[in-house]
């Protein structure tokens, strides 16, 4: 798995509980890979302006067309918000009949990135 580096967001400073986002899209081909991974990087430019978000990573796994992310929010309201955006709402339109997508989310009050890459990983891991 190829992990990007954190991309603070907005709510970088905060503290206290956050919620934990994970998302997984395997594609069906490879065809679809590249188009889907730009779409994803292009996305994350509006990270650092999205209220809620402290920050997340993008993760790739070319080989078995899996990428996602891991992403760590104030809470619930910020994590709908982002899933709300005009720009998300059409990428899943256009990619989600191409693949299957999985995602899942947990509360913690340690903001600790091995203790979450661990935890990410381990459901990543999961069929």
């Amino acid at each position: 798995m190829i992990r990007g580096k954190w991309m603070p967001g907005h709510a970088a400073d905060f503290s206290g509980d956050v919620l934990v986002s994970v998302t997984a899209l395997t594609l069906d081909d490879f065809r679809s890979t590249p188009g889907a991974y730009r779409a994803g990087y292009v996305l994350s430019r509006e990270w650092p302006r999205l209220p809620g978000a402290v920050g997340q990573w993008l993760w790739v796994e070319p080989l078995r067309r899996r990428l996602g992310s891991v992403s760590v929010w104030r809470d619930h309201e910020g994590l709908r918000g982002f899933v709300g955006l005009p720009a998300h709402v059409a990428i899943m339109r256009k990619y989600r009949d191409l693949g299957t997508t999985r995602a899942t989310t947990w509360r913690t009050a340690d903001l600790d990135s091995r203790a979450i890459w661990r935890k990410a990983e381990q459901w990543l891991r999961e069929k």
